[in-house]
Formats: structure tokens, C-alpha cells, sequence
């Protein structure tokens, strides 16, 4: 009997008795492996319909850092940031690697940052082939016409087959992502949720980059025709990615970028959308961006015979997601690369309808609201998120920081004020009354507000002061109904307005107790008074 041949080209990452290893495949080969293996179909159009199972979004609780002593006094430990201790992170690679002996692997090479100066080579392995697709498309390729390749800094491994044992491996449940800072490695195990993968990759950005000057910013950017640059703050789900992907203005990126010296760089290569109840005519580009070849289509349900996608449905989950390369977009930036921002607009989807459409804020505001992160977690974006509810995610992005968050709003404010950089916080939430009562703000009102700060027509008009949150509310807007943009005014018991403004500025002022002493004292007195 023929002795069986070993892939042995990623021994030197512990993976040993790889039966087949396929490299760097293109969309249309990555497709028939998808394919034959049952693990996708190809619906009407040419997307790549997949399932992810039990696991439809991010599973934060599963989250680990190993605790070890070249990373220990950096990381921001706590809930955000568990730790696993070196032994027990040792068992469970080992018994992770070893299942993965026998198996075909999928091997993407890639890159991580637009910017050369800051580029870092990726590994991406994984058991299922769309996972390999989904590298392919969120990260930069290595191509041989581009810069040259020459071994990861990160080499993420995700293998949902494998499943951890808590009582073994100190894990909450089946499912788990593990972060090595010293290693440079990321396991992957128990979810097919494909977010999992881009966002492990952004944690270890955001503790490596820091220390080189450069600012990691969840957020999405954009460059207006005279060479202006945007970036748009926000948790999944409050807009980024579709208030910066317009007609009008190129998209840098959708999710992930850094600030450094010479201006704003994308991380990645390409843009995943939530694309539930997706529409031709809200979100033109998206939406055809999502039905082309090569785009993945995660819990997005469609008729088995006649292949039609149907977006409406979320029967299997509100989260569900398109990952497409940012050239399927018709207006990006090629090169991802762009200047220093001349606005930062924060996003929040207020579920309480308290907070103003759009609001012009100071520095020490800026500092405040970015440390508050102050949005509602939309259903479907987490495990066990069915309605939305108000939270707190400092820097717009707490499940990514591996250092503490006042680090990076530190490097934001020294940016904001060197640069001259006026800061808007934008509400794509509710007006008129919270969740149930209110009405979610029209998206067309919400690009017009965004549209007059970057173009400066709000330059010239009055602003109030709203009494509770402090913020400036613009007095009128083009193309938006002066009575919407005051949210008392939207209410129709303007008591009732009162106390769920002060009930959430209560909220704000219990949150915020955790940074005092560590910010400006100016920064502490800058948030709404209850």
C-alpha cells in the first residue's frame, strides 16, 4: 500500500501531516472547492450563498489573550480583554493544531494596510474554503506584480470544526478566538462566522500599531472630489459603511484604518456589508456590489430552485453580511490611501431618540463622545442581541482595543487639534421616541445632514445648545425639515423627552466615571449633565 505524502510547507507553523494544502487559489477555484465540499451554492447573479450555523455574529465572551510577559503590562485586561495563561493557551494549540492533521487546508498570503510604511504580511489558514475566499476578499492581495511577500507578521488559523472544552481549555463555551501578541498567531475555532477572522486581525492592529505612531480607528473613509477626507465613527450597524459609499465622494474603506503621520490608509481590501432588507434605491452601490461572482453572501436566504436572493428575510438572522473586494465598488480610491481628515463624524444609533440627528462638537466633546462610544447594539451583530439596546464601547470599537482606550483617544485628540479637524456626532437612531414608539431617522434626511457638514453649508447657519447633552444642534439644514433636527421637538410629550434625556445622561455620567483622573479635566466636564 502506497505510503501517504504530506503537504510539509506549514510545518513551520506547528501544522503537521497536512494531507492536501491549496495556496492562493483565485475566486472561480476557491468557488468549485466551496462547492464540492457542500459548504455553499451559487445563487442567481454569481454570489456565494453560505451558512454559518449556530454562530451568526460575534461572540465577544469567547475572546481570549494569552497572558504572557512580553504583552502583560500592555493589554487593557478585563472583560473586553480576557486573559488565558501560557500553559493552558500551550494544551489547546496543540490539540487544535493536531485535529487539523489529515485534513485539506486553504492557504491565503495577503496583507494588511494600504500604507507600505506600515504593511503587514498575513497568513490566513482555514478548513473551509469560503473562509479562504473571505481572506481573499477583506484583506490586500499578494500578488506578484505587487510588494513582495516574505513571511507573516499574523497568521491566523480557524478551524469551526474544532471545538474547545472549557473545563480543559478555560474557554466559556465550544466556540473561541485566541490572540498570541508574542507569537503573532490568532486562533479560530467552534464559529463559522467569518467576521471573526477581519476583527481578530484589527485587535492585533490595534496593539501593534500604537507603538509606531500610527492611530487604529474603527471607522469607515471617504475623499470628496477636492481631495477632503472623512472618516465616520461607529459600532456594526450604525452606518458606516453605507453613509460612506456614495456617488459623490470615493470610498477609502468601510471598517478598519489608521491615522498616522502622513494621513488616513485603509486596513483592508475590501467591505463587508450588513445587507438585510438591502434596497436598489436606498444603497445602489452595495447592493450590486452584493450580487456579483465573487461576493460572499453569509445567512442571506434564496430559493433553492430558481437561485433568487431574497434579502428581506431574517430568518436566520438580522446580521446578514456581504463580503466583496472594494473595487466591485464604481468610486473608491485605488490605492486606499488618503490625507489628513478635515471631519471625524461619530455615529450612534440612539435607541432612547433622545440624541440630535447631527451636533457640532468641541475638542474636549470629541474626547468625551469617543471615549463614551455611545450606541445601541443592533440585533443580530452579538449572540443573544435580538432588540437593540444602549451601550457603551469606548473608542466606537472596545471589543478590538487591546490597549487601554485612553491611549487611542489620546493619539485622536492630538490629531483632531493639530489638523484642525471639525468633529460631528451624527444619530442614525431613533427620533420622536425610543425603540417601539419613535421612528428610526430617514436615511436620506441622514445623508443630507452629512453631506452639508463635509461640503461646509452648515458653516454659515445658527446653531442652539441643547440643554441636557450640551451639544450644537443646527438650527436649519438643506434638504432636511428644520423640525427634526431639535429631538424635543420630535416628541410629542416634551416631559417625557426630559426624563429619558436625563435617564441616559445618567447613564453617560456612570459610564464615564472610569476614565477620571486619566483624561483632561476639561474632557471630564465635557459630557451631558444629568
Amino acid at each position: 500500500m502506497p505510503q501517504l505524502k504530506f503537504d510539509t510547507r506549514l510545518r513551520v507553523h506547528g501544522l503537521k501531516n497536512i494531507l492536501v494544502t491549496y495556496w492562493n487559489l483565485p475566486a472561480a477555484a476557491v468557488y468549485e472547492q466551496a462547492v464540492r465540499k457542500g459548504e455553499g451554492a451559487i445563487a442567481d447573479v454569481g454570489p456565494l450563498v453560505v451558512r454559518t450555523g449556530h454562530y451568526t455574529g460575534r461572540s465577544p465572551n469567547d475572546r481570549f489573550i494569552v497572558r504572557e510577559p512580553s504583552s502583560a503590562s500592555r493589554v487593557w485586561w478585563g472583560k473586553v480583554n480576557q486573559p488565558m495563561d501560557a500553559e493552558r493557551f500551550e494544551v489547546l494549540r496543540e490539540r487544535f493544531l493536531a485535529h487539523l492533521q489529515g485534513r485539506e487546508l486553504f492557504v491565503q498570503d495577503c496583507f494588511v494596510g494600504a500604507d507600505p510604511k506600515y504593511r503587514f504580511p498575513l497568513r490566513v489558514v482555514t478548513d473551509y474554503a469560503w473562509h479562504s475566499l473571505f481572506a481573499r476578499n477583506m484583506f490586500l492581495e499578494a500578488t506578484p506584480a505587487g510588494p513582495r511577500w516574505h513571511g507573516p507578521r499574523i497568521v491566523v488559523v480557524c478551524s469551526p470544526r474544532f471545538h474547545a472544552n472549557p473545563s480543559l481549555d478555560g474557554t466559556n463555551s465550544e466556540a473561541f478566538v485566541v490572540l498570541d501578541f508574542a507569537g503573532g498567531y490568532v486562533f479560530i475555532g467552534g464559529t463559522s462566522y467569518a467576521g471573526e477572522i477581519k476583527k481578530a486581525v484589527f485587535s492585533v492592529l490595534n496593539y501593534d500599531l500604537p507603538a509606531r505612531g500610527v492611530l487604529p480607528m474603527h471607522c469607515s473613509a471617504n475623499q470628496g472630489p477636492q481631495g477632503d477626507v472623512a472618516i465616520f465613527f461607529g459600532l456594526s450597524g450604525t452606518g458606516k459603511t453605507t453613509l460612506s459609499s456614495t456617488s459623490d465622494r470615493a470610498l477609502i474603506g468601510d471598517d478598519e484604518h489608521g491615522w498616522s503621520d502622513e494621513g488616513v490608509f485603509n486596513f483592508e481590501g475590501g467591505c463587508y456589508a450588513k445587507v438585510i432588507r438591502l434596497s436598489a434605491e436606498a444603497e445602489p452601490e452595495i447592493y450590486q456590489a452584493s450580487r456579483r461572482f465573487g461576493t460572499i453572501l453569509e445567512n442571506v436566504v434564496f430559493d433553492i430552485e430558481t437561485r433568487r436572493l431574497d434579502l428581506d428575510d431574517d430568518s436566520l438572522t438580522e446580521n446578514t453580511r456581504s463580503s466583496y473586494p472594494i473595487s466591485y465598488l464604481p468610486n473608491v480610491v485605488p490605492s486606499g490611501v488618503g490625507g489628513h481628515p478635515r471631519n471625524v463624524i461619530m455615529l450612534t444609533a440612539d435607541a432612547f431618540g433622545v440624541m440630535p440627528p447631527i451636533a457640532k462638537l468641541s475638542l474636549a466633546q470629541a474626547m468625551y463622545y469617543f471615549l463614551s462610544g455611545y450606541t445601541a447594539k443592533l440585533a443580530g451583530t452579538e449572540r443573544e442581541v435580538i432588540e437593540p439596546e444602549a451601550t457603551f464601547s469606548a473608542c466606537f470599537g472596545a471589543p478590538f482595543m487591546a490597549l487601554n482606550p485612553v491611549v487611542y483617544a489620546h493619539m485622536l485628540g492630538q490629531r483632531i487639534e493639530e489638523h484642525g479637524a471639525q468633529v460631528w456626532l451624527v444619530n442614525t437612531g431613533w427620533s420622536g421616541g425610543p425603540y417601539g414608539v419613535g421612528r428610526r431617522i430617514d436615511i436620506r434626511h441622514t445623508r443630507a445632514m452629512i453631506r452639508a457638514a463635509l461640503t461646509g453649508a452648515l458653516d454659515g447657519v445658527p446653531f442652539e445648545r441643547e440643554p441636557v447633552f450640551g451639544l450644537l444642534i443646527p438650527t436649519k439644514c438643506p434638504d432636511v425639515p428644520a423640525k427634526i433636527l431639535n429631538p424635543r421637538s420630535t416628541w410629542k410629550d416634551r416631559r417625557a423627552y426630559s426624563v429619558q434625556a436625563r435617564k441616559l445622561a445618567r447613564a453617560f455620567g456612570k459610564n464615564f466615571r472610569q476614565y477620571v483622573g486619566s483624561v483632561p479635566k476639561e474632557t471630564e466636564e465635557a459630557g451631558p449633565s444629568a
